[in-house]
């Protein structure tokens, strides 16, 4: 059984006895969720699922796009036909988007009375009640459960809140296996399209190169009389010649359909969801990486391990994140004005996944290197050679 953190609240000082009977109907339901093969199939399922296990009216799912709007917005307890008659869905604002900023659990008796309201659009379904859940790991937001108005007309307690926290666990663990699966399908993707790439032309093409040689050598110096048919054979193999080389282009041209690098860091960071008190910066080109999308896809693992950790340890005001390339080095600068740390230890315990930044970054010749001390902040630098990647 997966092991629940909740926060220092004085109600989560120990699980519920009701919440604690419920957690292996909880896990079971969560899994058939992630049984869905698309992720927003898994959040409209982790949506219905949660629906169920509380006996609420009304469920939803939303997912943030980091621009104080909602990516996604999965909801249980309306028919189709009355989700097409609302004006427009929830856009992110008013109470919808307090679970998001705050990060914490809200409840509320009467939604209407609450300042941060904003009302329901055109032809929404009337609800009062609210218990509104963030969806999150560590500082990764991943989504907010909202559930109005319980079917015995009672109002939320204590149980439902710890019980909706204890799901939004499991939705959390849900939505990340989701996301880490369909990242690693797409580089599982882009690799296989590189190889088949590779093959073609180190392999087949060179061989139709060769025959195509061979049947040129016999026009050339055959009988005369041979020589118009073997005109069609030759042309023909060019043709292959070229199809083939006109499919791998097409096989680049699709690998190589990728974010510039700086919509990645800008993707990375919103996913990380910065804390209001933290100011960033980006200083990176807005061209393609220097790499193949397979090759970048692992360096920004890294970059994101070093951002996240500035994000979460530092306790900074200001993040600065600079990346720039040259025909050698690719670089990329990580700075804080947070609180520092003495990197003797950091080194001895292998904390901040440092080690791991290292050896990512070695794999493909390149270092990762921190300047910090504390009260100094951190300069954390990763530089990668460009190779024939």
């Amino acid at each position: 059984m997966l092991p629940l953190a909740f926060n220092s609240d004085k109600r989560h000082n120990k699980i519920m006895p009701y919440v604690l009977s419920r957690l292996k109907e909880i896990a079971s339901m969560v899994l058939f969720a992630i049984e869905a093969s698309e992720l927003e199939s898994i959040l409209q399922r982790i949506a219905e699922v949660s629906k169920e296990l509380t006996s609420t009216r009304y469920v939803a799912l939303g997912v943030p796009d980091g621009k104080s709007g909602l990516r996604y917005f999965k909801t249980a307890g309306m028919t189709p036909e009355e989700i097409a008659m609302i004006e427009h869905l929830p856009q992110g604002h008013g109470l919808i988007h307090a679970p998001m900023r705050e990060r914490h659990t809200i409840r509320l008796s009467r939604i209407q009375d609450d300042p941060r309201s904003v009302g329901f659009p055109a032809n929404h379904p009337r609800m009062t009640s609210l218990l509104g859940v963030p969806v999150q790991m560590g500082q990764q937001l991943f989504g907010v459960l909202y559930l109005c108005d319980k079917t015995n007309g009672e109002l939320f307690n204590d149980d439902d809140e710890v019980l909706v926290e204890t799901i939004a666990v499991y939705a959390a663990l849900a939505i990340a296996s989701a996301e880490m699966n369909q990242s690693r399908n797409r580089l599982v993707l882009l690799e296989e399209r590189e190889r088949i790439g590779m093959e073609l032309h180190d392999g087949i093409i060179q061989s139709l190169y060769g025959i195509g040689m061979q049947v040129e050598l016999l026009r050339l110096n055959g009988n005369p009389a041979e020589v118009e048919n073997l005109t069609p054979v030759v042309d023909a193999l060019n043709d292959v010649i070229e199809d083939i080389r006109n499919y791998i282009l097409e096989l680049k041209s699709r690998g190589d359909n990728q974010l510039t690098i700086y919509n990645c860091l800008q993707q990375m960071l919103v996913r990380l969801h910065l804390p209001a008190v933290l100011s960033v910066q980006i200083d990176a080109p807005d061209t393609r990486p220097p790499f193949s999308p397979a090759i970048f896809e692992s360096i920004c693992l890294i970059i994101n391990e070093a951002l996240s950790n500035a994000i979460r340890h530092a306790g900074a005001k200001t993040l600065c994140v600079t990346a720039k390339h040259d025909r050698i080095w690719f670089t990329v600068v990580v700075e804080d004005d947070g609180q520092g740390f003495r990197i003797e230890q950091v080194q001895d315990t292998g904390g901040l996944g440092l080690q791991n930044m290292q050896r990512r970054a070695r794999l493909y010749g390149g270092s990762v290197d921190v300047d910090t001390a504390p009260g100094k902040g951190t300069i954390l630098t990763i530089k990668i050679p460009i190779r024939a990647y």
